[in-house]
């Protein structure tokens, strides 16, 4: 089993932090923001304890930590003697950059009491000196976009190249009486189509069981629907994965999401797995009465 990859991300307030930890997520770090110092040894043995479940995690340490922070050289040599490994991302920018992102934010700086950004952010720089002189890899973020952040953690800390950069599509069936899902990029009302629900032998089946798939697939409607659905979910992937997108997520919703939905969300999932795309399907409430 290989060893799990640790990755620490530090470095100056308003330097793309939150950017690069979202974009760590998207890869499958498991991720943990603001965590103090002293329990960095705590969190390596949970991961270890977690039989390669966690494989790659990510932690944010930075001066939000106030007095906590200032245990971080000390812990990592400890951490380092006891035999673990791990990596240190350092995330920087000009004072320029940071002074104009915090007025456009209207955020105040973690050691701003006096509304005296630039002097805080010069003062946050010289507290970091030291772990920054121990950062396996600086990025300067002076002049770099979010999207170019993200290619940059991506081609650092991604896995295989050409996994890493695949869109992560998700197909969720739904029921409308149970509401739509909150995080959805793309819903699809299906309750145009035959409910099998009227069907007595069929009514407590749902859409992973043969008889319902073939009911629900059987008419005409349901099947122009999939063939223009399909050319149009072509259509979008290639321009969301031009755009950076990382995940895309499809609700189809039926009216309890135990009939319809699900058996044209496993089509549709069928439909994408072929093509190459990296696919999850979910029944959100496939298991409701």
């Amino acid at each position: 089993m290989a060893e799990p990859r640790l990755l620490i991300v530090t470095g100056m307030s308003g330097a793309g932090k939150t950017q690069a930890i979202q974009s760590l997520e998207d890869l499958g770090y498991f991720c943990v923001d603001n965590l103090p110092p002293a329990l960095i040894p705590k969190f390596a043995e949970l991961v270890a304890q977690s039989n390669g479940k966690i494989d790659k995690s990510a932690l944010v340490v930075d001066i939000r930590g106030g007095t906590f922070f200032h245990q971080l050289t000390e812990v990592l040599k400890d951490f380092s003697q006891q035999g673990y490994k791990y990596e240190i991302l350092f995330l920087e920018a000009s004072d320029e950059t940071l002074v104009r992102r915090y007025k456009e934010s209207r955020r105040r700086h973690p050691l701003d009491n006096h509304g005296e950004v630039l002097a805080v952010i010069r003062e946050e720089r010289e507290l970091l000196q030291e772990i920054r002189g121990r950062a396996n890899k600086i990025i300067d973020t002076s002049n770099v976009s979010n999207n170019q952040l993200k290619e940059q953690i991506i081609t650092q800390y991604g896995g295989d190249k050409e996994d890493r950069n695949r869109l992560l599509i998700t197909v969720i069936s739904f029921g409308y009486k149970y509401g739509i899902p909150l995080d959805s990029d793309l819903v699809l009302d299906v309750r145009f189509l035959p409910n099998p629900h009227y069907i007595p032998e069929l009514r407590c089946l749902t859409g992973n069981d043969e008889p319902v798939q073939r009911h629900v697939m059987s008419h005409d409607v349901t099947n122009q629907f999939m063939e223009k659905l399909t050319d149009f979910v072509n259509f979008l992937i290639p321009h969301y994965e031009n755009e950076g997108k990382a995940t895309l997520m499809i609700a189809i919703g039926c009216t309890g999401g135990m009939h319809r939905s699900v058996t044209l969300a496993n089509k549709l999932g069928e439909i994408l797995l072929q093509k190459g795309y990296r696919v999850n399907v979910r029944h959100r409430d496939i298991m409701r009465v």
